[in-house]
């Protein structure tokens, strides 16, 4: 709820463009944030809920309108927020539904049940999805800056061609812009550090900026691994892994390997170092 505030306190508000176009009013809560104990329960992270989703085949993602917004505040901490809730996480807007065959009942016969229990919950204390956004029995849905489905886990292609199109960068601010979007997709590459390290060199203390035929190389190798990235498998806990391991001089890289329910070995993800 928004109303009409008379509170001693204030904080700084400016708007930012939503991917539709239209445009979120943003509130900047850092003196608040300084002076507030923060919540002991920890927020889940999303290799874990990526993981929770191992052997699923139908999902579903709800996304509830204005949804902080919608949470209850304790009366004598309205004044101190003027208009908004002061933390703001994706994982509490977005509520995912995932379902897998179990119990006799199909995978649809189980997401449906599923959906229907969330709904249920949802109409209980009055929280509304966008229905516009919201989407039902996929095989993929979008998941914190990834796509997740039956398959696996895939980058964002959106991330990928931003990471494709970047122009050869002219300055080491330029640089650590471009490793800083390519380094969020480096588990879909292999020797990622390897193929790097002409770049990450340039960013070192004292470094003087030289872009040579070496970095400008390593900046294609790079681009085209992830252009090239596999749909990583999502691990199941119940069959073995395997670990390969490659070094160098300068690097190591692993790989963690899964052989699934055809009989393939899938890569679950690529580290280096």
């Amino acid at each position: 709820m928004v109303r009409e505030s008379k509170s001693p306190h204030s904080s700084p508000t400016f708007c930012v463009r939503k991917p539709n176009g239209k445009w979120r009013m943003v509130h900047a809560f850092n003196k608040l944030n300084a002076a507030t104990i923060p919540a002991s329960t920890p927020i889940p992270r999303k290799d874990v809920l990526q993981n929770n989703m191992a052997g699923c085949t139908i999902f579903s993602a709800l996304d509830i309108v204005d949804g902080y917004y919608q949470l209850l505040m304790r009366e004598s901490d309205i004044p101190l927020t003027a208009a908004d809730a002061a933390v703001r996480t994706d994982v509490l807007r977005r509520l995912f539904v995932h379902s897998r065959a179990s119990e006799g009942k199909t995978a649809v016969e189980a997401h449906l049940g599923h959906l229907r229990e969330l709904l249920l919950c949802m109409r209980e204390n009055r929280l509304y999805a966008n229905i516009n956004k919201c989407i039902f029995g996929a095989e993929e849905i979008p998941f914190l800056g990834c796509f997740l489905g039956k398959d696996g886990v895939r980058a964002d292609p959106e991330k990928v061609c931003a990471i494709a199109q970047w122009p050869v960068p002219v300055s080491q601010k330029d640089l650590r812009k471009w490793l800083g979007l390519a380094n969020y997709l480096h588990k879909y590459s292999a020797n990622y550090a390897e193929m790097a390290r002409p770049l990450t060199n340039l960013l070192k203390k004292d470094a003087v900026w030289s872009w040579t035929s070496e970095a400008q190389q390593a900046f294609e190798a790079i681009k085209s691994s992830l252009q090239s990235a596999p749909i990583l498998a999502l691990p199941d806990e119940e069959r073995p892994f395997s670990v390969v391991c490659d070094e160098s001089d300068f690097a190591i890289g692993c790989a963690l390997l899964q052989v699934d329910a055809e009989g393939r070995e899938r890569v679950v993800s690529f580290q280096s170092r």
